[in-house]
């Protein structure tokens, strides 16, 4: 794990190693002070001249400006090293999440990779920070203040021996039982923010149904839940600070009560009265030091599980990679399905799709036809190699899916789906992404076969019209042609349409066939429909049921061999009829 995370460093490697060498001098010259300081009250204690103290405070000065100046360097270095890993963090988790095939996508809800990128890779980089610097601050300043109250206090130290180890077995008892509470809780954080992704998806689902209340509770009970798992944590966590109190508190009276004693009987012949300042001193630092050591295992405790969580999602290798002299050129749109099955996962008690058998010819016009759960989108998701077949093969132009390097087939597949997105930014930059270096003339050419140009033409910005996140600002049918004109601009040699018609009227659905029939004649065309008039005129129709294909033929052929067929076609027609009558 601390590998993984460590790849994520980088070009902050300097900071990352300066904050510590800056810390140390810093705890260091913090250490000597003490001692100056008792050297100081022993000689004016003894009657010194004004020239003795103030070549003392002079040292004190220096010592003081070089260690402001070497924690200030540290914070700097630091907060440099922690942001920058925490940036590439994210960005290669982001990274990583673009090569991820559907079925890695599958694994993680959305609302759990958005958890953490966000909140995750926040706790790893606070706990990054406090790695780096008061991680090794805290121990330092243990350690050095411990050597010299040994050197300046000789048995009053000795009190230390007994309040560290009581400490140390103190935190681990709390870290472990806090442990895996904080691994509970990012759990339900994944639960609280697909509630909160879910609700505003379904906004306008929430308030035509008014069940506003009923969100209201249903976040509020997930909120609470998370907030009495965290509250059972703190409480755990925060034993640390009055056990730690306790025992240096009981240390310093320990110290000021025996050390006056021996002071006042020795008459400042074993321990004088700057020997006691200085203890006093560095009973201070280790208190400090204590308590800075438990943030940074509170923190540290906290970033484990998020740790982990980043971890898998760094690690997490998609299952669709490109072959080693992989083929870099697509003949043509042929597409070939050879005795294919597939499944969604091993562990699937089923076949989502069995047997399937099909030869389609490039330029061809091909309707596919069938009820929910047929696995009409299923069986097109192979062809860009969306998944993998669990047996058999997918041929594109005459070879194996498997064989393509994935951006070369991908861009000569393109895929508009019935659910499809349009992202922030003008009507010019989402067809662009079809094509990034599309012109004006080629992307006015993608509307009008896609029937987007009318509308785009009657909007005051036109092409530059800005689109909200989504799509939010324009119709279903409206969304749907500007994706299937996106969808144009790659020149695809096999273009699918998943039901990506169904928010347009019949007419203006004719009319994108007609176009594509008409000016791409040489693009195999998939059409996926639940009305028999979008896939009426295709070249041969394909009726799924079942994960298999039922029939294929013509409309005439359908009406005569398929049952199931028969049934649409005239459940629909009738449909058709008693709207007419109306």
């Amino acid at each position: 794990m601390i590998k993984t995370l460590a790849r994520s460093i980088r070009e902050f490697k300097k900071p990352a190693i300066l904050t510590p060498i800056f810390v140390t001098v810093e705890v260091i010259l913090e250490c000597i002070i003490p001692l100056i300081i008792a050297n100081l009250v022993n000689q004016m204690q003894a009657g010194c001249s004004m020239d003795v103290i103030a070549k003392y405070g002079v040292q004190l000065v220096i010592m003081a400006a070089l260690s402001l100046f070497f924690g200030v360097a540290a914070g700097n270095t630091c907060a440099t090293a922690s942001t920058g890993f925490s940036r590439n963090l994210r960005k290669d988790m982001f990274y990583a999440i673009q090569d991820y095939s559907f079925k890695n996508i599958d694994k993680f809800s959305v609302s759990s990779l958005v958890t953490r990128m966000t909140t995750d890779v926040f706790n790893v980089q606070m706990s990054f920070m406090m790695i780096i610097r008061i991680a090794i601050r805290g121990p330092l300043m243990l350690i050095f203040s411990f050597i010299m109250g040994f050197i300046t206090g000789g048995r009053l130290a000795l009190i230390f021996l007994f309040t560290i180890p009581l400490l140390s077995i103190g935190l681990i008892l709390v870290i472990r039982k806090a442990t895996p509470i904080f691994r509970r809780v990012f759990r339900k954080y994944d639960a609280l923010n697909d509630s909160i992704q879910e609700n505003v998806q379904a906004m306008r689902v929430v308030k035509s149904y008014v069940r506003e209340d009923y969100e209201k509770k249903k976040f509020g009970a997930a909120a609470q839940d998370v907030c009495n798992d965290f509250t059972r944590a703190e409480r755990i966590m925060a034993l640390n600070n009055p056990m730690m109190q306790i025992c240096v508190y009981a240390g310093m009276a320990f110290v000021l009560s025996f050390g006056s004693y021996l002071v006042i009987t020795n008459k400042g012949v074993d321990v004088a009265v700057g020997q006691m300042s200085a203890i006093l001193t560095y009973s201070f630092q280790i208190l400090m030091s204590l308590m800075t050591l438990s943030m940074v295992f509170v923190m540290i405790t906290m970033s484990m599980e998020s740790a982990e969580r980043i971890v898998e999602v760094l690690t997490e290798k998609s299952d669709l990679v490109s072959p080693n002299n992989a083929v870099k050129e697509v003949k043509d749109g042929s597409v070939d399905f050879d005795g294919v099955s597939f499944k969604y996962s091993k562990n699937a008690e089923r076949m989502a799709l069995e047997n399937v058998d099909l030869h389609i010819k490039s330029g061809e016009i091909i309707g596919i036809l069938g009820g929910t759960g047929s696995s009409k989108s299923t069986l097109i998701q192979l062809i860009p190699r969306l998944y993998d077949v669990t047996e058999g093969c997918v041929k594109v132009g005459g070879v194996d899916v498997r064989n393509y390097d994935l951006e070369t087939l991908r861009n000569n597949v393109a895929v508009v789906l019935q659910k499809n997105v349009l992202f922030s930014g003008t009507i010019k930059d989402n067809l662009r992404w079809g094509n990034p270096n599309a012109t004006d003339e080629e992307m006015i050419h993608a509307c009008k076969l896609a029937q987007a140009d009318e509308f785009i033409q009657q909007f005051p910005d036109k092409y530059d019209t800005w689109i909200e996140q989504g799509g939010a600002n324009v119709s279903g049918g409206q969304k749907q042609r500007l994706c299937i004109a996106r969808a144009l601009l790659k020149k695809p040699k096999i273009l699918i349409l998943d039901d990506s018609t169904s928010a347009v009227d019949t007419r203006t659905d004719a009319l994108i066939r007609r176009g594509f029939r008409e000016f791409i004649p040489e693009t195999t065309k998939i059409i996926i429909a639940q009305r028999i008039a979008s896939v009426q005129d295709a070249d041969r129709i394909i009726v799924m049921d079942g994960g298999s294909i039922s029939a294929i033929g013509t409309h005439d052929e359908l009406l005569k061999q398929s049952d199931i067929y028969r049934e649409v076609y005239t459940t629909q027609n009738k449909a058709g009829d008693q709207d007419g009558n109306q």
